[in-house]
């Protein structure tokens, strides 16, 4: 094509094909993966699929590993601010020079005789994550799933041992409307003779269905391996994979670790992940995993950050399970005297549920419209959705619902939130990947204003 930058080329994958755009199957990716000789890598592969949760369960795996000393290639996505978040090589973005050079290859490869292959924009982003981490020679490769499992890109490689954070509805359009069928799209990833962990309490039928069908070895939350809260710690408990000297009398070993800090990240995602990585045959101790664990976190979910002596905290949450999720993190945290929220969603989701969980807890709704983005939900849509929100049955008959006011874009709506805050508030900035990643944008911008960091 002639494109001497990255800039370029995800100008012209843009105008080809909008990440928007989404073509689920695998024959025209692997076909291309054919041809560049990726499909069957020399390194192990963990494949990490999931309503809510995957991107942490990748962060945890690739902090855990590196400490292990492996060379780790992780793929994960969407990006926030710049597209190489989406390949990492032992802890680093991909250089852009990297990916360059894998989409040529990939754009020379798709075009080889006797046809011409078609590509989305999320199949090229796999296939040079898969070219970035052969060249880089990676010990293992951490894949998340971008959508679903069974006819995401990623699934055109055999996962080693594959994960399953959570089921629950979204993408319905793709995946269908109830949790069974959706449960059977993710548990597409699983493959005859590898295990695979399932961090679901709640699984549905589908999960254990397609397990038996395939031949894999299921490894469930609550049942081969557990997870416990006490107090500010947690226990976990689970099985070593059989390697020489732990197989007594045909059972793997087990494994119990306790008094461990409690994360960042969601534990279900973490748990899952130690279950994962013991049936590697890596081993953890809890002194390790006390100074590892606390380090380990992820943009955009859960994130805390100090601007102008408020607390913001920044999360992704876009569906009702992930919104109930928060709204517990949130109850969890010391009172303040005012929670302020910034709120921008896409027009597909459930956005009422996602409202509601977290409408308890805030004081102050300020939604925002995203205007680069042709899936989301008007500012104003956003706000005709909270004043729409049951009003509590304890208030006085003839209540006026709040005043909402909506933004055009996630900056303003920002703007005003710490300018109708105090010291020591809350502004929680959710709903989407989008809305963070606008947010944090304005964020860096008002700190280089005002010399923090300096």
């Amino acid at each position: 094509m002639g494109f001497t930058t990255l800039e370029e080329w995800l100008n012209w994958l843009e105008q080809q094909h909008p990440e928007s755009d989404i073509e689920l199957g695998l024959a025209r990716v692997g076909a291309v993966a054919d041809r560049l000789d990726l499909r069957r890598p020399a390194a192990k592969v963990i494949t990490v699929a999931g309503t809510n949760g995957k991107g942490s369960c990748a962060a945890l795996l690739e902090h855990l590993l590196l400490d292990a000393g492996y060379s780790v290639g992780v793929f994960t996505s969407p990006h926030f601010t710049h597209y190489c978040e989406r390949i990492r090589v032992n802890g680093q973005q991909a250089s852009d020079a990297d990916v360059c050079e894998a989409f040529d290859r990939i754009q020379a490869a798709r075009l080889t005789p006797p046809d011409a292959i078609n590509l989305s924009y999320f199949e090229f982003g796999a296939l040079a994550a898969l070219s970035v981490f052969a060249r880089h020679q990676v010990d293992i490769m951490v894949l998340e799933v971008g959508l679903g499992g069974r006819l995401d890109a990623v699934n055109i490689i055999d996962a080693d041992v594959a994960i399953i954070t959570s089921i629950d509805i979204d993408h319905e359009d793709w995946l269908g409307s109830d949790r069974e069928t959706i449960g059977r799209e993710k548990a597409g990833i699983m493959r005859s003779g590898k295990p695979v962990v399932c961090a679901d309490q709640q699984a549905p039928a589908s999960i254990a269905e397609t397990a038996k069908s395939v031949g894999a070895r299921l490894l469930s939350v609550g049942q081969e391996w557990h997870f416990q809260v006490s107090g500010d710690h947690w226990q976990w408990d689970g099985v070593l994979g059989i390697k020489e000297g732990t197989k007594e009398n045909g059972q793997e070993s087990a494994v119990y670790l306790s008094n461990l800090p409690i994360p960042s990240l969601p534990l279900p995602s973490v748990a899952a992940g130690l279950q994962a990585l013991s049936l590697l045959g890596l081993e953890f101790t809890q002194q390790q995993l006390t100074d590892l664990l606390p380090a380990i976190n992820l943009t955009g979910r859960y994130q805390k950050q100090n601007l102008f002596a408020r607390q913001l905290i920044l999360d992704v949450a876009h569906n009702p399970a992930a919104a109930e999720l928060l709204a517990s993190r949130l109850e969890g945290e010391p009172k303040v005297q005012k929670t302020l929220a910034v709120v921008g969603m896409m027009a597909d989701k459930d956005r009422a549920r996602c409202l509601a969980a977290l409408t308890p807890l805030v004081d102050e709704w300020l939604p925002a419209s995203l205007p680069s983005i042709p899936r989301a939900a008007a500012g104003a849509d956003l706000r005709e959705d909270l004043l729409a929100l049951p009003t509590d049955s304890s208030e006085p008959v003839g209540t006026l619902p709040p005043s909402i006011q909506a933004y055009d874009t996630v900056a303003l709506a920002l703007e005003a939130a710490l300018d109708a805050s105090d010291e020591g508030d809350r502004i929680l900035i959710m709903g989407s990947f989008f809305t963070v990643a606008e947010a944090l944008a304005h964020i860096k911008n008002l700190e280089q204003q005002n010399g923090f960091g300096e």
